[in-house]
């Protein structure tokens, strides 16, 4: 087991940053309840809709509109786990993700690489996965897998598959999957649970954390919709990853796309809870602004700091654990 040295939050011993007072903080998530409950969500799945419908939410369903009462939204949030465990295949890797701790993970998704032999800049193996897991493997410093980059030579149809499997046979530590609807997410469940003996075994130590992005502003698609209705019926951890851009698809104001990407990381939330109460998930964002002169992300921009400490602040407060873009 292992559990890396607390940030320093309560003592103030170390490095911080303190964007919100409480009221702030209050005041963004009464924004958020407000949005969820009169705006609502465009939410792409019948199946999903009926989980709202029936435990009592608002829904449209010529417009795929589903309107969360304040209720349901709190209930949520106290019932979702505040410590998750993130199993490796070697227990020694084991990490619990708690208030306090700080862990690391490599990024991605990337599609191209520069090969480290030639030089050239091409795109992205299954090879380079393999390679890429055992880096990570080695590394005291990164504490899980992640789909750095993807096998782009392998059928575009099995690539969650071929990244799992590249990377479970090349690290000892927790790895992070990248499901693409109710298939994929159920095989990938099956991959997992054959590594540990079965599913009832990955439930009691899971050894992935499934993963999806809702689309800014307020969307789920269908897909995202069905991989996290899948891993939380499995009790396996989901990580949501909001990935708005300030000034593009969210307001221009932080404060304001912190609500919006809330309303949407919330979403989540309770639809998981809605599915089995105290499934783990996991509030994320990897969310910055928009250059309105080239039109693109600015990922490592300040602002992506100010909103990555502005997440983990909000997450403090409804008490989950948090992923957050660094650079």
């Amino acid at each position: 087991m292992k559990r890396n040295r607390p940030s320093g939050h309560d003592t103030w011993a170390g490095c911080g940053l303190q964007l919100f007072s409480d009221f702030d903080v209050e005041a963004i998530h009464n924004n958020t309840l407000e949005i969820m409950e009169k705006t609502g969500i465009n939410i792409q799945s019948d199946r999903t809709i009926d989980i709202f419908e029936k435990a009592g939410a608002d829904v449209d369903r010529q417009k795929q509109i589903v309107r969360i009462p304040a209720w349901m939204v709190e209930e949520a949030v106290r019932t979702a786990p505040g410590k998750v465990l993130l199993a490796g295949r070697d227990p020694k890797n084991d990490v619990i993700l708690e208030k306090g701790r700080v862990n690391f993970i490599p990024f991605g998704t990337g599609v191209t690489v520069i090969d480290p032999f030639t030089g050239e800049y091409r795109h992205s193996t299954k090879k380079d996965i393999e390679q890429l897991a055992r880096i990570t493997d080695y590394m005291d410093q990164m504490d899980f897998c992640f789909d750095t980059v993807i096998p782009r030579d392998v059928d575009p149809r099995t690539v969650c598959f071929h990244s799992f499997e590249g990377h479970i046979n090349n690290t000892t530590k927790h790895v992070f999957v990248s499901p693409e609807d109710t298939k994929s997410a159920q095989v990938l469940i099956e991959m997992a649970g054959k590594v540990v003996g079965g599913k009832e075994n990955l439930k009691s130590r899971p050894i992935i954390t499934g993963g999806g992005c809702p689309i800014s502003p307020l969307t789920w698609s269908e897909g995202l919709c069905e991989c996290l209705i899948e891993f939380a019926k499995a009790e396996i951890p989901f990580l949501l990853v909001s990935m708005a851009m300030a000034g593009g698809t969210g307001p221009v104001t932080l404060a304001g796309t912190l609500v919006t990407q809330n309303a949407e990381l919330l979403t989540g939330i309770v639809l998981s809870q809605l599915v089995r109460k105290g499934a783990p998930v996991i509030y994320g964002s990897s969310t910055t602004n928009l250059d309105l002169r080239k039109a693109t992300a600015t990922v490592g921009s300040p602002e992506l700091g100010l909103i990555s400490a502005g997440i983990a602040k909000l997450a403090q407060y409804y008490n989950l654990p948090s992923f957050v873009a660094g650079g």
